[in-house]
């Protein structure tokens, strides 16, 4: 019961906007610089570098929630442009993670999608690949819309799964041949959307992997979870799947010694690191998942 309470405490913090703007001015504090890479895209880039000389592969996401106007859209479409070019420039094996929310989607559609073939082009000029988070359930059809839209024209580019959604299953079939992670979720959704019990959510959560592995299309299976990744391990040897059809995928400053430990066994791990001043929403949706994850913070914020 407690465990809960602090979960919805954190997850309320994370949509105050008064709390997020605060934070822009705190700076990295409270352990938040334990899971955030840095404030500026030359920050971003150098752990970027640090984490592919461990064999690691990356994701850059440049954290931004609460856009609500054309002008801070197109500064946040001109940074993500920024970042692949700086990442181009810079010879890192990285992609690119987005929300459209932080380039427009709630303010004007198609505005929100110009600015995404911004993006994808430049993505495409560097040989790159952009990932389009997915948001909470209010987002999640236009979201999905808007990818079919954008593949249409450009094969560089995938979406996110959330497994505690009942679509979920009917979704990632939908999808099939399109690149997709997939998660667990991390928002707070209604009993009538979502499933709310753990056991449910992990029961989903696998059977939307093997979906998507069995439809041979590449596969990111973004989790801490030790027992699925071992699931994840002997499903795809038991069905000749092979590695380079899929990838784990881990958050920055987490299990960092599983993360290296995997990449050692000769899997792909692509470690997903965000960056930028906006990292408030971030940071509280971290500590709701897990409750060891406030101790982790606490720890990281008296070591200062």
């Amino acid at each position: 019961m407690l465990a809960e309470v602090s979960k919805n405490v954190f997850l309320h913090a994370s949509q105050n906007k008064a709390l997020n703007k605060a934070a822009k001015k705190w700076g990295l504090r409270f352990g938040a610089a334990q899971v955030v890479a840095g404030d500026t895209i030359e920050h971003a880039i150098k752990k970027v570098r640090e984490l592919n000389e461990k064999g690691l592969v990356c994701t850059l996401d440049h954290l931004g929630e609460f856009v609500s106007s054309r002008e801070e859209a197109i500064e946040a479409t001109q940074y993500n442009v920024r970042t692949l070019e700086a990442m181009g420039q810079a010879g890192v094996t990285c992609n690119l993670s987005v929300k459209m929310t932080q380039l427009g989607l709630d303010i004007d559609r198609s505005f929100c999608v110009e600015n995404m073939r911004r993006i994808l082009e430049t993505a495409k000029k560097y040989d790159n690949f952009v990932r389009i988070d997915m948001e909470d359930y209010a987002h999640c059809q236009m979201t999905l819309d808007i990818l079919r839209e954008l593949r249409e024209t450009f094969d560089n580019v995938g979406t996110v799964i959330q497994a505690y959604l009942f679509r979920a299953e009917q979704d990632v079939k939908e999808l099939k041949g399109v690149p997709l992670r997939l998660v667990k979720g991390a928002y707070q959704e209604s009993p009538t959307v979502a499933f709310q019990d753990k056991a449910q959510i992990d029961e989903n959560y696998m059977r939307i992997i093997e979906e998507h592995l069995l439809s041979g299309t590449y596969t990111a299976i973004a989790s801490h979870d030790h027992h699925i990744i071992a699931k994840v391990k002997e499903f795809a040897h038991k069905n000749n799947i092979p590695r380079t059809q899929f990838e784990f995928q881990m958050l920055y400053g987490f299990r960092t010694d599983m993360q290296l430990s995997l990449a050692k066994e000769g899997y792909t791990m692509r470690v997903y690191v965000p960056f930028g001043n906006d990292w408030f929403g971030y940071f509280m949706r971290r500590l709701a998942e897990r409750p060891q994850n406030v101790a982790f913070a606490l720890k990281g914020f008296f070591s200062k």
